[in-house]
């Protein structure tokens, strides 16, 4: 199994290919919509399961339980970008949504990639020392808080974290899995990171999948009615309807 140090660094590398530094938060999502190559799909999936990562040839595929939080969401997908850039030989890989459940070697390097992707060692030790002003085995619910809305962490993902690197002991860490967004709130932080996706979006699929469903259309190699077929294969009925749209577009 490799080092952290070792997953730190490559963490690092795969942010510099986006085009992203060391220190700052990093919006996922938004990086990955424009890569050519992946398809993302967004479904309900098992408590008991995070994601799923396939890859067969020039097939890259991501799906994301959308019942899972936000930012359980967020740590998700990084944790699939593991697979597709740094693990060989697989097809498929069903992720599960407990961190501290003893798991395959490969599983656990990926989650500690995707803590360090969305937190890189330096960017989080600086974090606590300069803006937090503290140090290892001071933190309180309110730094815990303030880590995890940097850099967009659910509240297992941080806490999961930070007791590997040293600084939360499991005992004060179980002290705060319980008032999670309450603890938000009082510090004047909304919610959103807290909560899964709104029922009515739960389902949708973004990237390749789609432009080929469109390239196919304007070339003329598919019928209109096919078209529509795959959109609604890939939960797109507010693209074949028009949903989500009428009333809402604004030039602001």
């Amino acid at each position: 199994m490799k080092e952290k140090i070792e997953l730190n660094a490559e963490a690092i590398s795969l942010r510099k290919q986006f085009g992203e530094d060391i220190y700052s938060p990093i919006d996922i999502f938004s990086i990955l919509y424009s890569n050519e190559d992946l398809t993302i799909v967004f479904y309900p999936m098992s408590s008991r399961v995070s994601g799923i990562c396939i890859k067969e040839g020039n097939n890259k595929i991501i799906g994301i339980n959308s019942t899972s939080t936000y930012g359980r969401q967020r740590f998700t997908m990084a944790h699939e970008l593991y697979h597709l850039f740094f693990h060989e030989d697989f097809k498929s890989i069903v992720s599960s949504a407990d961190l501290e459940k003893n798991k395959d070697p490969q599983e656990v390097e990926a989650d500690m990639f995707a803590s360090y992707f969305l937190a890189p060692y330096e960017s989080l030790n600086d974090f606590i020392k300069n803006k937090l002003g503290k140090v290892k085995h001071d933190l309180e619910v309110n730094d815990v808080v303030k880590i995890e809305q940097h850099y967009g962490l659910s509240r297992q993902a941080t806490l999961w974290r930070l007791i590997k690197d040293g600084y939360l002991s499991h005992e004060k860490a179980n002290t705060m899995k319980t008032g999670i967004i309450s603890s938000a709130l009082k510090l004047g932080f909304d919610d959103k990171l807290y909560r899964p996706t709104p029922e009515d979006k739960q389902y949708i699929t973004l990237g390749k999948y789609i432009k080929l469903a469109e390239e196919l259309k304007e070339r003329d190699l598919i019928s209109n009615g096919k078209y529509e077929e795959l959109l609604l294969n890939g939960f797109r009925g507010d693209m074949v309807y028009g949903l989500n749209t009428v009333g809402e577009e604004s030039y602001d």
